[in-house]
């Protein structure tokens, strides 16, 4: 067993796990380690605890070492100018005419590396935009590829409930939501419907479906035969949320009728073989 603390380098990103390294850290604290994309400052949202190194996916680093107030103003400087190198990355993403659409910019705390992120329809050669640019800042430039999901986590913007987008603001990592999630719901097949500002399937697609499965194995099948008090009939449309179902009672007089009964009152009935 290790003793571990967890730390974030963004704001609503995965957290990652380092070895205190003799300091006596707890959440909130600002700590400086080593990350693959470099030398970072980031803040410890897990208190110390013991874990088994066999559990990781990767060995643990050390935290170098308590972020001081030079690091925190330094780091400060670097947003700046990274905001500056971002400008000027899109000029020369123009000169070279590529397709890619530039999302943000990122130093490194010791300016060892500096990244751009970019998304792009397919594979886009731009070594001679590192070149350019590793010319220009003196640095290791490194250009990193995301998704549609990681560009509107990073950009933020407003969702169609009219809430700031989930992925901003607490979802940590993206979960695989598929259109089954939206068929469990009952929801309409509509992209324009159920598809975030990102173009994908909406995240929120997944809050609630356990709560849609549930409710579905406390209720009869559409087709299911039920004793309802105004007499048997066939269930033939279900409202989850209401937690009622439509029932066909028509009488043997052909004379139809649909009635809309909660669910709690109706009992399974099996049908009998002619």
């Amino acid at each position: 067993m290790t003793n571990v603390v967890g730390v974030r380098f963004k704001p609503v990103h995965k957290v990652y796990y380092f070895k205190p390294a003799g300091e006596n850290l707890s959440v909130g604290d600002q700590v400086v380690a080593e990350t693959i994309r470099g030398i970072q400052i980031g803040e410890v949202v897990i208190d110390s605890k013991e874990i088994d190194e066999s559990e990781l996916d990767s060995p643990l680093k050390d935290i170098k070492r308590r972020a001081t107030q030079k690091d925190l103003r330094k780091a400060e400087k670097n947003e700046e100018e990274a905001d500056e190198a971002f400008d000027i990355c899109l000029d020369k993403i123009d000169e070279h005419g590529l397709p890619m659409n530039l999302v943000g910019s990122e130093y490194t705390l010791d300016k060892g590396k500096l990244l751009f992120y970019f998304t792009a329809d397919g594979r886009v050669d731009f070594r001679e935009l590192v070149k350019d640019l590793a010319a220009i800042f003196k640095t290791r430039i490194e250009l990193r590829q995301i998704g549609v999901r990681d560009e509107a986590k990073m950009l933020g913007g407003i969702g169609p409930c009219g809430r700031e987008l989930c992925c901003k603001t607490f979802l940590c990592d993206f979960d695989p939501i598929s259109i089954n999630l939206a068929k469990e719901q009952d929801l309409a097949l509509n992209p324009n419907k159920i598809s975030g500002i990102c173009g994908r399937l909406m995240c929120c697609l997944k809050y609630e479906v356990q709560n849609y499965r549930n409710a579905k194995e406390e209720m009869p099948n559409i087709g299911q035969e039920v004793e309802t008090d105004y007499g048997q009939g066939e269930v033939t449309d279900l409202n989850i949320v209401k937690r009622t179902l439509k029932v066909d009672v028509s009488d043997e007089q052909d004379k139809e009728e649909e009635l809309e009964v909660k669910a709690k009152n109706v009992e399974l009935t099996t049908k009998n073989d002619e």
